[in-house]
């Protein structure tokens, strides 16, 4: 994988912004990275897929999205590499099915989980305890960005191991900051 191409691109798109920004989780920071920017970027999907595909090798594997931010890369992904996605969803809809996976799901069948940053990595504990519930194996989560804020501890506590595209060490090094 070349990870200079991807963070070259990533800054490229403006995915990377610096100031005081709120995260998802609660906290701040004092830099942002902006998935809607770079997966509504056609160079830095296809980036993102092809170092995926690089990551997942060869097998049969299905892949999951976390929704809504990581399905554009889990559907990318699953067309770059032939393999089947579900989606999991963070809570039931109120209509339709209520379903918390949408898509085909066999019981006992191994899921990798995509996801685009991780900062604490609870979307994909919560996507990965869906995902067991409904049957599934699930031991990988594979993101675009490790903030490297805890997420490897607190996904490796619920038996997932996380493997990261780049790390924000990586991203900010030399960024003009």
């Amino acid at each position: 994988m070349d990870t200079q191409r991807l963070i070259d691109a990533l800054r490229e798109t403006d995915a990377v912004r610096f100031g005081e920004f709120e995260l998802s989780h609660g906290g701040t920071s004092d830099y942002y990275v902006d998935k809607y920017v770079f997966e509504t970027d056609p160079t830095s999907l296809s980036l993102i897929s092809e170092a995926f595909a690089e990551l997942l090798g060869d097998g049969e594997t299905k892949l999951a999205g976390v929704a809504l931010g990581a399905v554009p890369l889990v559907a990318v992904t699953s067309v770059e590499t032939s393999r089947p996605y579900v989606i999991a969803r963070k809570q039931r809809k109120d209509y339709g099915t209520a379903n918390l996976i949408e898509g085909d799901l066999e019981d006992g069948e191994e899921v990798i989980i995509i996801e685009d940053i991780a900062t604490t990595g609870q979307s994909a504990i919560d996507a990965a305890q869906a995902l067991r519930e409904a049957g599934a194996v699930v031991e990988r989560v594979l993101v675009v960005v490790a903030r490297e804020e805890g997420a490897a501890a607190n996904l490796a506590e619920h038996d997932l191991r996380l493997e990261a595209l780049v790390t924000a060490s990586e991203l900010l090094a030399d960024a003009g900051r």
